[in-house]
């Protein structure tokens, strides 16, 4: 007997994006299953990083839905709204960290606003994140103290503070040298396959994309839309949309 399909955590039917005339997106629909890695990609100016503010509930589709973890963001508001938003994690491509805090102090931050604990059982909770990505030395230190990849675990370590189901990260390996992406890579899989946290992952970097995404979308800002759904060793492999092949295999066009 097969084995039964994780359950969808989140669902885009018919998703629409425009601003004024220009459409940035149509008819794009998906569903992320959960505990797997699901990467959004495709060139630059395709929508990527907008369908994500859209799927954290930063602003709503021109048309279309979106459903998270049961729950439509159209529906939300108030404490229903703060709820489901604690239920999510996101980190953003540069980290977003307050440079005045130390990395502790940051993870603490979402703990702080989101719960009564005491400050020690915030700062056990902060150190055991921080450890989870490998900086369980550096909580004490600021930002700037710190490389850029060390900056993009600690926006994970923030972003995982309330145990989310799901995890959105923005552009992750941008900015880093081949050798820290791959560790980066190596943490998401970890993390994912460890805590069973569902991650959306926003990026262009081929690599990372093959090293870490179970299934994705591409999306092409010329079709304005969806273009390609799948695994992406598949569709590296496989595909035979001009433009899908072009960006798994490097090809001018």
């Amino acid at each position: 007997m097969a084995e039964d399909r994780p359950e969808a955590v989140i669902e885009a039917r018919d998703v629409a994006m425009r601003f004024g005339s220009r459409t940035i997106f149509k008819d794009v629909t998906f569903d992320v299953r959960r505990g797997e890695i699901f990467v959004i990609l495709g060139g630059s100016g395709c929508g990527k990083s907008t369908l994500l503010k859209l799927l954290i509930g930063l602003m709503p589709p021109s048309a279309g839905e979106i459903a998270v973890l049961d729950e439509e963001w159209s529906d939300l508001e108030g404490e229903a709204r703060r709820a489901l938003l604690r239920r999510i994690g996101v980190m953003w491509q540069s980290g977003a960290l307050l440079g005045s805090l130390t990395l502790s102090e940051n993870v603490e931050l979402p703990i702080e606003a989101h719960s009564r604990l005491p400050e020690a059982a915030r700062a056990l909770i902060a150190s055991a994140k921080l450890g989870l990505v490998g900086l369980g030395d550096a909580g004490d230190r600021l930002p700037s103290e710190i490389s850029g990849g060390m900056l993009k675990r600690a926006g994970i370590a923030r972003a995982m503070a309330l145990d989310p189901e799901i995890l959105f990260l923005d552009e992750p390996s941008a900015g880093l040298d081949p050798i820290t992406s791959a560790g980066l890579d190596q943490l998401i899989v970890s993390l994912a396959r460890e805590t069973g946290t569902t991650f959306v992952v926003v990026t262009h970097e081929l690599q990372s994309i093959l090293a870490i995404g179970d299934r994705c979308i591409m999306l092409d800002k010329d079709a304005q839309g969806m273009i390609a759904e799948g695994d992406p060793k598949k569709l590296r492999d496989e595909s035979e949309h001009p433009t899908v092949r072009a960006f798994f295999r490097r090809e001018a066009m």
